[in-house]
């Protein structure tokens, strides 16, 4: 019996014991470190390949020649100054030229510089075309639809470069970021076709569709009220990405319905969607810098 006792004894001891369970933490998230030129860049260059786009339609269209230069030109701005603020955010040159230096296509960054490129390329040669004998104007309207393609890529690209992230709030929006982004540039472009004097028809049915379309975002981001998207609608973050919100969707939206009584209020429109669509990419960059330092939020959004 005792040697029975003992052999048990030995066997209970043998056996390895269970781990205890660990705790799970969340594995800290480094926030963003882009400077104030990258919201800026979202919304210049979100803007200057949306002006592509109207550009193209109106040339293809038979529209008016001169809504299609004035979009041109403003998507060549956008192309110049694109660059400069990359440029500014990464310290030298060198750094955005790295970036060209091997084409990633599993990369939104190295998608980004790559159209960016193509995009300033498509466009300048759009415009340098029509200086030329008019025997080349099929050269210079394949260029306008290269530069919308490309500008469509831009407008979009930078929602799928910060959603494709593993910081929570823009990893939950991930679908919806590029959409945003594309139709706030959209509203934003054919406004400020509007403030430099334009009344096209056309632009307005633009301006009406983007505010209609970021009304119903933002009835969106009112569900979930959850941590994960606590930093849409606390704090400063919260007050930026709101603020971008009304300004982009419900606020032109009534004012473009009304502006048939008192044209005037178009004009009001056209500044509250170009704001709000700047205020807009500087609420998600910090709504981003939040929710990274975040821990609850990192857990919740873990499998």
């Amino acid at each position: 019996m005792g040697t029975e006792v003992a052999g048990a004894s030995a066997l209970a001891t043998s056996v390895p014991k269970m781990p205890e369970p660990v705790e799970k933490s969340p594995v800290p998230l480094k926030p963003p470190v882009w400077t104030w030129e990258i919201p800026i860049y979202f919304f210049v260059g979100g803007a200057a390949g949306a002006a592509a786009l109207i550009a193209a339609a109106a040339e293809l269209a038979g529209g008016d020649p001169t809504l299609a230069r004035d979009a041109r030109a403003l998507a060549a701005a956008g192309a110049l100054l694109s660059p400069v603020l990359l440029i500014s955010d990464l310290g030298r040159p060198s750094r955005f030229l790295n970036m060209l230096r091997v084409f990633k296509w599993q990369s939104p960054m190295s998608v980004g510089a790559w159209t960016l490129v193509a995009f300033s390329t498509a466009i300048f040669t759009a415009i340098a075309l029509r200086w030329l004998p008019a025997h080349v104007t099929t050269l210079a309207v394949a260029a306008d639809v290269a530069a919308a393609a490309t500008g469509a890529l831009l407008a979009t690209y930078t929602g799928v470069l910060i959603g494709a992230t593993v910081i929570p709030v823009w990893a939950r929006h991930v679908s919806s970021l590029p959409l945003h982004f594309g139709a706030s540039a959209l509203g934003a472009a054919a406004s400020l076709l509007e403030l430099a004097g334009h009344r096209a028809a056309a632009l307005n049915r633009i301006g009406l569709g983007t505010a209609a379309f970021e009304a119903l975002l933002l009835v969106h981001l009112e569900w979930p009220r959850d941590r994960v998207a606590r930093s849409l609608f606390a704090g400063g973050s919260g007050l930026l990405v709101r603020a971008g919100a009304w300004l982009t969707g419900p606020i032109p939206l009534v004012l473009r319905l009304t502006a048939t009584a008192a044209p005037g209020l178009r004009v009001i429109a056209a500044v509250s969607m170009t704001v709000g669509s700047l205020v807009t990419r500087f609420g998600w960059i910090a709504a981003g810098r939040r929710s990274a330092g975040d821990r609850a939020a990192v857990l919740e959004l873990e499998p």
